[in-house]
C-alpha cells in the first residue's frame, strides 16, 4: 500500500478505488500569452500532486489534505458553485463543479509541488483532481477538454484569470520533450529538449519570494491585453505585428502599448526558440530566454528584486540565458547552464540574495516529465 493510501485509510476509514497524479511545469519560454491565444513552449516536471479518491453513495463530499493533518473539509454536492468560500480546497471543488460531477466523493490530497515558486501547483492540484474524477465517474473527457474545465474552474470558480497552459502542459507533457502548444486551439507538438547531451542542465531558482496571483496584479495584465483587442479590433494579440502595433500607439495608452509589445514579441521568441531546440542551438535560446526576462521585467513590470537578482547573478557566472517563470512578483527562475557551472551559478545566486539579505533561495533541476495519469485499485 502506498503512502497516499495509507493517509486515505487513516484519514476516512476505507480504502481509495483510485490515485491520480499530476505535474507542476516550467514554462521554457512563451509567458503570459496563452490568454493571447499566443504558442508557449512549457514542460512538466517531475513534482506532481497526488490525489486518492473513492466514490461515495451519497451527495457529501469531504476534502483532505496530507500538508494539513486533522482537517476535513466537508460540503454538500449541491452546494458546490461560484461564491462558496473557502482556501486551498477551492481547486478541487473547482475541478468537480467545472466537470459537473453530482455525486458524492471523498478526496485525498497530497502536494509535492512548491507553493508559490512559480511552478503551477494550483494547476497541478486542479488536474490531479480532474484526472481522479475523470476516471472514476468513467466521463470520458478528452484531454484538451479536462484542460478547458480545469482553467474554467480557475477562472471560474477560484476568480483567477488564467490561460490555459498551466493545465494543458500539467495533463499533456511528455517524458524528454517541451510542449509547443497552440492556446487558440490546444494543438500540441513534442519539441525535443536534450540538454543533458549538449552538456547543459535547467537549473531552476525558487526565490522563495511568494507569490498570490489572485490579488489582482495578474488580472491587470490581461485586462489591458483584452483592452488592446478591442480598442484595434483583432481577434486576439496572436493576430498583431509589431509593425501593426507601433502604427497603432496613438490609439492606446502607454501601459496598454507596452503590454502589447512583450505579447507580440513574446509569441515570435516561442518561435525562434523551437527553431533553436531543432538545430541544437542552445546559445541561441539563452540569448531569447534572456530577452524573455528583460520584456517581462520592463513592458510587463512582473518581476521582481529576488527574480532579477536570481537572473542576474545567473548571467554573470556563465549562464547561457536566464529569466524568470510563472505569473510573476515572485516565484521562480531558470538558468540554461553547463553542467561544469552549475555550482558556480548558485554559489553566485546565493551570494546576491546574501548581499541584499533575501530569504536563502532553493536549487532544484529537472528534465521534461510526463503528464497525468491515475491508476485503479
Amino acid at each position: 500500500m502506498s503512502q497516499i493510501e495509507k493517509k486515505f485509510l487513516e484519514t476516512f476509514g476505507v480504502e481509495p478505488d483510485l490515485v491520480a497524479a499530476a505535474p507542476g511545469r516550467v514554462n521554457l519560454i512563451g509567458e503570459h500569452i496563452d490568454y493571447s491565444d499566443g504558442f508557449v513552449l512549457p514542460f512538466a516536471i517531475k513534482d506532481r500532486t497526488l490525489v486518492a479518491a473513492r466514490k461515495r453513495n451519497d451527495s457529501t463530499v469531504r476534502i483532505a489534505s496530507a500538508q494539513r493533518r486533522n482537517k476535513i473539509v466537508t460540503v454538500d454536492i449541491s452546494k458546490v458553485k461560484p461564491g462558496l468560500k473557502g482556501e486551498w480546497e477551492r481547486y478541487a471543488l473547482g475541478a468537480l463543479w467545472a466537470l459537473g460531477v453530482k455525486e458524492g466523493v471523498d478526496l485525498l490530497i497530497d502536494g509535492h509541488v512548491p507553493l508559490g515558486a512559480g511552478l503551477s501547483s494550483s494547476a497541478a492540484l486542479e488536474c490531479s483532481v480532474a484526472v481522479a474524477l475523470n476516471e472514476l465517474f468513467s466521463l470520458n473527457i478528452s484531454l484538451p477538454d479536462l484542460a478547458r474545465a480545469t482553467q474554467k474552474a480557475e477562472n471560474d470558480y477560484v476568480g483567477m484569470p488564467c490561460g490555459i497552459m498551466d493545465q494543458s502542459v500539467s495533463l499533456m507533457g511528455q517524458v524528454g520533450s517541451a510542449l509547443l502548444l497552440d492556446c487558440r486551439d490546444l494543438t500540441t507538438e513534442s519539441i525535443p529538449f536534450d540538454v543533458v547531451s549538449a552538456g547543459l542542465e535547467l537549473l531552476i531558482i525558487d526565490t522563495q519570494a511568494h507569490h498570490a496571483l489572485v490579488d489582482g496584479g495578474y488580472a491587470e495584465r490581461r485586462a489591458s491585453c483584452d483592452s488592446v483587442v478591442a480598442k484595434l479590433q483583432i481577434p486576439s494579440m496572436r493576430h498583431l505585428t509589431l509593425d501593426a502595433l507601433h502604427a497603432a500607439q496613438s490609439q492606446l495608452t502607454e501601459v496598454e502599448f507596452i503590454r502589447a509589445r512583450h505579447a507580440v514579441t513574446e509569441i515570435a521568441r516561442v518561435m525562434d526558440a523551437v527553431k533553436a531546440l531543432r538545430a541544437s542551438d542552445f546559445v541561441t535560446l539563452g540569448t531569447l530566454i534572456n530577452e524573455s526576462h528583460f520584456s517581462l521585467r520592463d513592458d510587463y513590470e512582473i518581476s521582481c528584486p529576488e527574480l532579477d537578482a536570481a537572473v542576474d547573478a545567473s548571467l554573470a557566472a556563465g549562464a547561457l540565458g536566464s529569466r524568470m517563470v510563472g505569473g510573476g512578483f515572485g516565484g521562480s527562475a531558470i538558468a540554461l547552464v553547463k553542467q561544469e557551472d552549475i555550482e558556480t551559478v548558485k554559489s553566485s545566486v546565493t551570494s546576491a540574495f546574501e548581499a541584499k539579505r533575501f530569504k536563502k533561495p532553493r536549487f532544484f533541476t529537472s528534465l521534461p516529465s510526463a503528464g497525468a495519469s491515475a491508476s485503479r485499485y
